[in-house]
């Protein structure tokens, strides 16, 4: 007596790049990167909005421009990489974007910190502002290093030698 057993394994895989949304990206160190910036230019932002008697007003009216500029330039790309926006328009050199918008930004919001340290007058919602922009700085200079690596680092040719 002679018995054939046959089994069948059928497996189901679900990737996270199915849909529209790609929530993968929010757990990678760029998009992380990109949560934590968002978040300190947000909180800088609001505490120069909400601080009352400002010492300098052209210093601190320069932060907040600065702050919100980047703070919707980084919501903007963070929308771009959650809902793969890159891929509809090839004609645009993404990492080369996201390196030179990190290149300017970082300088920018580096001076708005500094200036808004040095003209806080003591009044500590400017002077949380001038650190949540330095923490800013840090992570825009991480992205920037990350970028320069992706962007301008060895790449892989077709030819052989």
């Amino acid at each position: 007596m002679s018995h054939t057993v046959i089994t069948t394994t059928t497996t189901t895989t679900r990737t996270s790049g199915d849909g529209v949304l790609y929530m993968g990206y929010t757990r990678t160190i760029p998009g992380l990167l990109k949560l934590g910036q968002m978040l300190a230019l947000l909180i800088a932002f609001l505490c120069v909005h909400c601080a009352r008697g400002w010492p300098s007003w052209a210093a601190f009216q320069y932060f907040e421009v600065v702050a919100l500029w980047f703070l919707i330039a980084f919501l903007i790309f963070f929308l771009m990489h959650l809902f793969r926006l890159q891929a509809k328009m090839p004609c645009i050199n993404w990492p080369l974007t996201e390196f030179f918008h990190y290149s300017v930004g970082t300088v920018l919001i580096l001076i708005a910190s500094i200036i808004a340290a040095v003209k806080s007058g003591g009044v500590s919602a400017l002077v949380a502002a001038s650190v949540f922009g330095f923490i800013a700085t840090f992570l825009m200079a991480v992205s920037l290093w990350t970028s320069y690596s992706v962007t301008c680092g060895p790449h892989q040719t077709g030819a052989a030698v």
